[in-house]
């Protein structure tokens, strides 16, 4: 029997979300891994830490929704698979509702020291200033959307093509204790009940329709960081600054992530709010709480003012405000392929956000299945890619190409960061989708609501048969 010791390793580069799952994937496949990052000797930009995995936005894996909800769903295909990622969020999860969020500094810690304790994982602190030598075999490049412009360099004079960039915006976190709570209160949208939660997961900030008008002028017209070296940058629409968001319209708030439908004021009952602010425990303890979908690029000294205009937040003080950083991603659908290796060096694979799937649980699911494909060619078999009606499948065809149309190929590229949802599915097989008995109506909102339902449960069923062959018991993480 070969001594895995004695095994040559694969090389992971960057040990956020996507090169920690990666890593711990092959590890657990009995192969030995090094990971490569440079926090800890050089910084950048959005990280405070020097944390794996540390969370940089915000602290939510959003919806944890396996049975209509196309990101819970990943969610349970990731925990199938064996997921470290998922797996210590659910150990560090904190109240948020319907949703899987985490306490920020528990989950980093838990990621980094199940890394660091596995005993076929090398952790190697240090740059990487160029793509792996050709000597390093197979290699896994996951530095994310902060790539250190070396690396990014490296890439694009490897692949002769400009990588793409968009705009990514930070979330201010207040300190709890100086939320009036006088005038907020405790409630889930609808009471919804989810993991960890109790229906009473958000501080919730009302406004009359005057107070609304007040805010909205007041954000429009704040100072704002500007960046002229990266003008002409398209924002990603799932991350947009909230003052972005204002200017598209004055309402348009009121329907987003300000809507107040399904809350009631528990200080004034018989008045429906205009517009509710509201803010999501961030940590265990619940000192600190974030301003849910206020990503922002205002500048300090605005933010500060601008936010305290927010009734119950008069007197607030933030533990960390907004702030605004570049993300960079590659023309995957051109430069990879079904596994996600370089067409132009297929030792070399690429996982995470600089793939151009956006979101937490997104790119650690890319992580995972990079780490699997390596670990499959390590041992001299051919990656088996997932089924396109599982989560997994249908995310990565969209890295891959699945969106392109024949125009597309002919030279014009459309492609753009995409979060998991059920439009990258295939569609149900005619006559799936049938009238349950009992049920009077049936389109619109309840038809939608089925189909979601099957598409969830066939992603799951499908998933656990192409995992069967080669899922292996996980170690404890």
């Amino acid at each position: 029997m070969t001594n895995a010791s004695s095994l040559p390793p694969i090389h992971v580069i960057g040990g956020g979300l996507a090169g920690s799952e990666a890593a711990w994937q092959i590890a657990e496949a009995g192969i030995p891994v090094i990971l490569h990052e440079m926090r800890g000797l050089r910084p950048t930009e959005a990280h405070k830490t020097d944390h794996l995995a540390e969370l940089v936005c915000s602290n939510s894996f959003r919806s944890d929704d396996a049975t209509s909800n196309a990101v819970g769903v990943l969610h349970a295909e990731m925990r199938l698979a064996g997921s470290l990622i998922m797996a210590c969020a659910d150990r560090n999860q904190v109240p948020a509702g319907g949703a899987l969020a985490v306490d920020r500094e528990g989950f980093s810690a838990a990621v980094t020291k199940a890394i660091a304790s596995h005993p076929l994982i090398r952790l190697e602190r240090g740059e990487v200033q160029g793509l792996p030598p050709q000597d390093w075999g197979l290699s896994i490049v996951a530095t994310g959307p902060l790539t250190a412009p070396a690396l990014a360099a490296a890439i694009q004079a490897e692949t002769g093509a400009d990588a793409l960039a968009f705009f990514d915006a930070i979330a201010p976190i207040v300190h709890t204790e100086t939320i009036d709570m006088d005038i907020c209160w405790f409630q889930s949208r609808y009471d919804k009940v989810g993991p960890g939660g109790t229906g009473r997961d958000y501080i919730n900030c009302p406004m009359d329709e005057a107070q609304y008008n007040a805010f909205i002028d007041a954000l429009v017209a704040g100072d704002r960081t500007g960046f002229k070296e990266w003008e002409g940058t398209p924002y990603f629409d799932g991350c947009l600054p909230i003052e972005v968001m204002a200017e598209r319209g004055r309402e348009t708030l009121r329907h987003g992530p300000m809507k107040p439908m399904g809350l009631t004021n528990a200080h004034r009952p018989d008045v429906k709010p205009y517009a509710v602010v509201q803010l999501r425990q961030d940590n265990a303890l619940g000192t600190l709480y974030n301003m849910v979908g206020f990503q922002t690029k205002l500048k300090y000294g605005a933010q500060a003012e601008v936010f305290r205009l927010i009734p119950g937040l008069e007197q607030a003080e933030f533990a960390r405000l907004g702030g605004l950083h570049r993300n960079t991603y590659i023309n995957s659908p051109i430069l990879l392929d079904g596994s996600l290796r370089l067409k132009s060096r297929p030792s070399l694979r690429f996982a995470g956000q600089i793939t151009g799937c956006e979101g937490y649980v997104e790119s650690a699911s890319i992580g995972l299945l990079a780490g699997r494909f390596a670990s499959a060619e390590h041992r001299g078999e051919t990656p088996v890619l997932p089924p396109a009606t599982t989560a997994f499948g249908a995310l990565l065809g969209h890295i891959t190409g699945g969106h392109l149309t024949a125009e597309d190929e002919v030279g014009k590229s459309s492609f753009q960061p995409m979060n998991v949802n059920f439009g990258l599915f295939p569609p149900l097989e005619p006559g799936a989708i049938t009238k349950p008995e009992g049920v009077k109506r049936f389109r619109g909102k309840e038809k939608a609501i089925v189909k979601k339902q099957l598409t969830a449960a066939r992603a799951l069923a499908d998933c656990a048969a192409w995992l069967e062959g080669p899922v292996r018991l996980p170690r404890s993480a």
